[in-house]
């Protein structure tokens, strides 16, 4: 059953009726004991909500990838109040926000890192669909004006009188960069437009598995490129970067991060702030709330897993096992960050703390102790697949390190490598390398980072995020909390849950951007790349950061709009935008915050101040269960601040074994499935091959080919019947043969609809500048698409679900509407004025339009 609303009502039900049984029995018990302490499940209607939004989560897990894009990305109507104005960003802001990335990359890494500078430019659409939100009753469209000489759209209209609202948001919605859209989050941008008395532009970016990063960046880069250099057509005129405030939440909330950082190293103007909300910053889970807050959280326990499709996973059935021995020197993968053979010598950073050899000595346990088989050992982890051979190497590698299982001329390769373990070992001792390995004491992903020194260490073989390769999570842009510096950003807002998975990241966020010296990148990081060493030292002025973290919510609490805590937040965050954005800016250096009210009875200071201009830096406080703000505790007293950054950014071996169990419990019960999946690939990879020859047959010709390639008379631009040669486009799938794309990049694959879709959009309808011809329809397309509508060329295909949203008669009985409808029950106060202001907008509109064009006449008459 794939994610729908039936289905989803079928599986919350039980849910809700649990937690009705289950809150009145803990409320029962508390009131029996007398327990007065308040928590933020005391509330039923956030008790009911919470497991709700939990249980839709874990529903997604059990289905493909597809499914829960097309149910999230289905277009949803706007509520009659409000002003929604669908746009487009064109490919030429997208070209602009290309070349950006370009220049930030460089030749080496674009190669080296990402894979090549084509693949991910390629899309489906012609650009990126957005809207822009404004509250009707906030527009005065008698101040609009208007060229009687033009004629206007009643959505140019309304875009118009939408200038003098002085203050824009950029949000971008999150989802763990691979489901969600603007339609899941329309209801709470609608909420900021009303709060902030301004306008919002919201974008749907291009989602992971099919458009991995950088895709997702790319977009949001460009968004905010249309917006301040709007092209000449755009209905909007150019707004000041000084007036813009980003926000985004989870994963929208890392790519604000991760935008401003490409803004602030390119020397390109910054908005006035961000409102950062439960940002994602670290890929690589490397914090400590990431296993102690599972309970209390939305997030499934083992990460977002799907059910196999020709989509997702790449691997669905993973010969030799998800987890293998590391290898000193693994051969040179396609994107590959941890690269072979470079550099260890370099200068350490003067606060970088690795382990001492006090540390070493303690942590190290001789080999065949008993300690070796302690909860936190790789060995003593309880699946099942370990009950008959371990699920390593196929079953030959011995994880308490007491062997080796293969032998010598098994371990031996094209590249002459041998495995981490047998070097470590030596005449039957095992020597730990030294602190200044820092291959060994930071590895790098695929890599893992082991409890303790001494055993076997490990490697994954399977992708375990969609966003991106495994061996790309350590990457600064891929993993923010991995920026050598966040100093010298715009004013940042940031809000964290206290029972959210990714606390403990986004409270080290705030303090490293708040102090870019105390809280330095590992050496790892600096080493591979020459960006980042120079940022360390170039921006080391702190960025001014309020941080507040939210007792007893969850992941991303203003999703839980009826909520207390949810209320104050989207109040702070539109005094922060309206501040940031109305003040001036000399203003904004000296109080970069709305004005502060007074803690009573705190004795920690809730801001840092700059001791010689006096100058706000940081703010720093915790809020209640009814919206009350107080101090936080010392920085002394928080666990996430205590780590060495040694240890952010690394798989550690709990997380590994955390998402392993989670995963073959996966592969296990979809085991059928994964090998339908498998045959399904080859099914449609012979497909594709089908679709290209015969293009080529019918007069498909690219740049820099001869035209005896083509079989039959071409086609010229000129005579084309169903498709134009777009020359913004700049590439397209057929443009790939020199690049490396992640395997889940539909772009550069064969063996997915979704990319056979993309293939045959590019090659008959929008074919990028790289094509110098479109191949011929002929009658008979016409009569074969009759019997199979997926095989219609003369037809635009539908595009991928992660990029193009799905429209359906079903949208105003949609689960997200429903959903949106109950948790948006403020909003609906204003709803008895919203025929009253859609007629005055509207009368106001033509009223504005009738006045132009009487003027134009007298004037004609007059002349």
């Amino acid at each position: 059953m794939t994610v729908s609303t039936f289905s989803a009502a079928v599986h919350i039900t039980p849910t809700v009726i649990k937690t009705l049984y289950t809150h009145g029995k803990r409320k029962a018990k508390k009131l029996k004991n007398g327990d007065e302490k308040e928590e933020a499940t005391d509330d039923i209607f956030f008790d009911e909500a919470f497991h709700i939004v939990k249980s839709f989560i874990l529903l997604g897990t059990k289905n493909t990838v597809e499914s829960l894009q097309a149910f999230t990305n289905t277009h949803v109507p706007a509520p009659p109040w409000t002003a929604v104005i669908p746009v487009r960003v064109p490919l030429h802001s997208c070209n602009q926000a290309a070349d950006l990335l370009i220049q930030w990359f460089g030749p080496e890494d674009l190669k080296r890192v990402v894979g090549g500078e084509r693949w991910w430019q390629v899309r489906g659409l012609d650009g990126i669909d957005a809207e822009w939100i404004a509250e009707k009753s906030h527009l005065r469209p008698e101040s609009v004006h208007i060229d009687a000489g033009r004629k206007y759209s009643e959505e140019e209209r309304l875009l118009m009188s939408m200038e003098q609202l002085e203050t824009t948001m950029l949000y971008i919605h999150g989802g763990g960069y691979y489901w969600g859209s603007i339609n899941t989050h329309r209801y709470q941008i609608i909420k900021y437009a009303h709060k902030i008395r301004g306008r919002a532009f919201t974008v749907n970016y291009r989602k992971a598995p099919q458009y991995p990063w950088p895709c997702p960046l790319h977009d949001v880069l460009a968004a905010y490129l249309y917006l301040i250099q709007p092209p000449h057509d755009a209905a909007h005129k150019p707004i000041p970067p000084s007036k813009i405030v980003f926000a985004g939440d989870s994963a929208g909330g890392a790519l604000c991060l991760t935008m401003l950082t490409v803004l602030r190293d390119l020397g390109q103007p910054l908005p006035a702030g961000a409102v950062l909300i439960s940002p994602w910053v670290d890929l690589t889970h490397s914090f400590p709330s990431i296993h102690t807050n599972t309970a209390t959280d939305i997030i499934p326990p083992h990460g977002f897993m799907n059910k196999p499709s020709v989509l997702w996973p790449v691997d669905p059935i993973k010969e030799g096992g998800r987890v293998a021995r590391a290898h000193s020197d693994p051969l040179l993968k396609p994107c590959r960050v941890d690269i072979p053979g470079s550099d260890k010598h370099v200068t350490r950073h003067t606060a970088q703390v690795l382990p001492t050899d006090a540390e070493k000595k303690s942590d190290s346990t001789p080999v065949g102790s008993k300690h070796q088989l302690s909860s936190n050992s790789a060995s003593s982890i309880p699946l099942k697949s370990q009950q008959k051979s371990s699920f390593f190497d196929g079953g030959k590698c011995d994880l308490t390190g007491r062997g080796h299982g293969r032998s010598r001329d098994q371990n031996r390769n094209g590249s002459n490598t041998k495995p981490m373990d047998e070097l470590a070992v030596n005449r039957g001792s095992v020597s730990i390398p030294d602190l200044d390995d820092i291959d060994f004491w930071q590895p790098n992903p695929p890599k893992v980072l082991m409890k303790n020194p001494r055993d076997v260490p490990l490697e994954l073989r399977s992708q375990i995020q969609h966003y991106a390769m495994t061996e790309q999570l350590s990457h600064p842009l891929v993993s923010p909390i991995l920026q050598a510096s966040l100093g010298n950003l715009c004013p940042l807002y940031i809000l964290a849950g206290d029972g959210e998975v990714l606390r403990d990241e986004i409270i080290y966020l705030a303090h490293k951007a708040a102090n870019p010296a105390e809280y330095p990148v590992r050496e790892g990081v600096m080493r591979d790349g020459l960006r980042q060493k120079e940022n360390a030292h170039k921006f080391s002025t702190p960025t001014k950061v309020h941080l507040q973290v939210y007792d007893g919510m969850c992941h991303v609490l203003t999703v839980f709009t009826f909520t207390s805590s949810a209320d104050y937040a989207y109040n702070s965050i539109a005094e922060f935008a309206k501040h940031v954005t109305q003040r001036s800016a000399g203003y904004l250096d000296r109080n970069p915050f709305p004005v502060l009210q007074p803690i009573p009875g705190s004795d920690v200071p809730s801001c840092a101040m700059n001791e010689q201009s006096g100058d706000i830096l940081m703010i720093r406080e915790r809020v209640d269960i009814h919206g009350r703000v107080r101090s936080m505790e010392p920085k002394e007293d928080i666990t996430a601040l205590q780590l060495r950054p040694s240890e952010i950014g690394i798989i550690k071996e709990e997380t590994l074994f955390k998402w392993l169990e989670g995963q073959e419990e996966w592969d296990r019960r979809f085991k059928y499935c994964a090998t339908k999946v498998m045959k399904n690939r080859k099914t449609i990879e012979a497909n594709a091959k089908s679709i290209i020859k015969k293009a080529r047959q019918r007069g498909l010709s690219l740049a820099g080919e001869s035209d005896d390639l083509v079989e039959m008379p071409i086609v010229g631009r000129s005579n084309v019947v169903y498709g134009a040669i777009q020359e913004d486009r700049r590439w397209g799938p057929l443009d790939l043969v020199d690049e490396q794309p992640p395997p889940t990049a539909i772009a550069a694959r064969r063996d997915t609809r979704e990319a056979l879709a993309l293939l045959k959009k590019c090659i008959y309808h929008t074919a990028p500048a790289t094509h110098k011809t479109i191949p011929r329809v002929k009658t008979v397309d016409v009569i074969l698409a009759a019997f199979d509508p997926n095989d219609a060329t003369f037809r635009h295909p539908r595009q991928s679900v992660s990029e193009q949203q799905v429209r359906t008669g079903m949208r105003y009985i949609h689960g997200m509407r429903m959903w949106q409808s109950i948790v948006s029950r403020s909003g609906r106060k204003v709803a008895v004025k919203a025929a009253e202001d859609t007629r005055r907008v509207g009368d106001a509109l033509m009223e504005t339009g009738d006045k132009a064009a009487s003027n134009v006449n007298l004037a004609a008459v007059g002349s």
